[in-house]
């Protein structure tokens, strides 16, 4: 695989331009880094960086620019075939999908983390209940949202259907507000469940402009301005939506 500059250190990571290109098998030089995320800036690879900073250790963010459609290139399908990101490629040379298992992953490979609550606990379990929703039944609905030309023929109908997953998106989220412990989702504190929640608050043209002007989820916007502000995670947030206007 070929080497591009990167920051090292612990929970360090510079956004990689275009075009990066894959040669060999996908594997991580222990030597140098210890696990390699792909992504864009904004997208889901946000908590996947997040939960790696916030365990303090070392990795490589290599950007898959999803404006350029990078992601469906020959290069990137042969990391994953789904065409869809984060992917981490782990110390090994294994490489995980899908964000809820890398959060899961990175938890229990890092438990000095406190990324998720004691084994065996009812607090983990919520956290793996409120993870799980959120990947279930709001990310499709995302997907739907940014691309309805992928499940609708287009024009008015994809239009309409982007309509109906924005008010599930919605629906979905007021959910996990009216659950919301406070300050943080679960009642036991800071997790890996708030990290993923707060990606979700972020991606306002899901939610639409006058939905969010109204702040029908202060319980969660307040979830996600603590998780801005944790020092590990805080200049991740900076790279990843630090650009928004307001930033809450």
């Amino acid at each position: 695989m070929s080497r591009c500059p990167v920051q090292r250190g612990p929970a360090t990571a510079q956004t990689l331009s275009l075009p990066f290109v894959l040669k060999g098998p996908v594997h991580a030089n222990e030597a140098t880094v210890t696990y390699v995320i792909f992504g864009d800036r904004s997208s889901g690879a946000f908590s996947t960086e997040a939960a790696l900073a916030e365990a303090g250790v070392e990795y490589e963010f290599r950007r898959v620019s999803l404006r350029d459609n990078a992601q469906l290139e020959p290069e990137f399908l042969k990391v994953n075939p789904s065409g869809k990101m984060p992917a981490l490629v782990l110390p090994g040379g294994e490489v995980l999908t899908e964000s809820a298992a890398i959060l899961f992953t990175v938890a229990e490979r890092h438990p000095d983390a406190g990324l998720l609550p004691p084994p065996g606990s009812f607090a983990r379990a919520e956290a793996y209940r409120w993870i799980v929703f959120l990947a279930c039944e709001v990310y499709p609905m995302v997907e739907i949202a940014d691309y309805p030309a992928r499940f609708a023929p287009e024009g008015a109908e994809a239009e309409a259907l982007r309509v109906k997953a924005r008010e599930r998106i919605r629906e979905r989220l007021l959910i996990v507000e009216r659950n919301v412990a406070g300050p943080w989702l679960l009642s036991s504190g800071f997790s890996a469940a708030d990290i993923y929640v707060a990606m979700f608050t972020r991606w306002r043209d899901d939610l639409g402009a006058e939905w969010v002007a109204q702040n029908p989820i202060p319980k969660l916007t307040a979830i996600a301005r603590g998780v801005s502000e944790r020092p590990r995670i805080a200049p991740v947030w900076q790279r990843h939506f630090g650009h928004q206007t307001p930033a809450f």
